[in-house]
């Protein structure tokens, strides 16, 4: 029913069903990641005004997971981005997975989906900072991806008197690439 993705590492397909309507993905070396994908894999929709909200649990210093809600997926919004780099050093919220006695390791955290009427959903507050999908990182995704493309292409600058001729290449002057 559902799927998470983490960048540089296989698709999980196969949660763990905790209960009758949660989930869970073990995501192992979690002090490395940055985002998360979640996504329905298609197969099985949600029942109609039903939808999942989407935790992250980490382990604290003791041990104890502390749970974070992230967001949700619905069948009208059936994949979400989260950012969970900034969450780990976060306090937790009210989570449906309490007292679930959930199999972990301590150094493994984990994503946890949990089905829920829309309206629910709806009154729910995620975390602040996990939401990556913002105009403003869009903005400066672009202009960092053209600062390194302009370096990229100033490395192989040379100057006129360094050209020799070649009837067969374009040369594209570097303040046409600037501009």
């Amino acid at each position: 029913m559902f799927g998470c993705l983490v960048a540089g590492r296989l698709v999980q397909t196969a949660a763990q069903q905790v209960a009758e309507d949660k989930f869970v993905f073990d995501l192992p070396d979690y002090e490395n990641i940055n985002h998360v994908v979640v996504f329905m894999l298609g197969t099985i929709p949600f029942p109609e005004g039903m939808g999942g909200s989407v935790y992250f649990s980490y382990p604290d210093s003791n041990g104890i997971p502390v749970w974070q809600l992230l967001g949700f997926v619905t069948n009208g919004k059936p994949s979400a981005i989260f950012k969970i780099s900034g969450l780990k050093s976060g306090e937790g919220s009210q989570h449906p997975f309490g007292t679930m006695n959930i199999v972990r390791t301590p150094s493994v955290a984990q994503i946890g989906i949990s089905v829920e009427l829309l309206d629910s959903l709806a009154q729910q507050t995620p975390v602040g900072n996990a939401a990556v999908s913002s105009v403003d990182s869009f903005t400066q995704f672009t202009q960092k991806m053209l600062d390194n493309f302009y370096n990229f292409a100033s490395s192989f600058a040379v100057s006129q008197a360094q050209m020799t001729p070649s009837p067969s290449e374009m040369f594209i002057p570097a303040n046409v690439v600037l501009k």
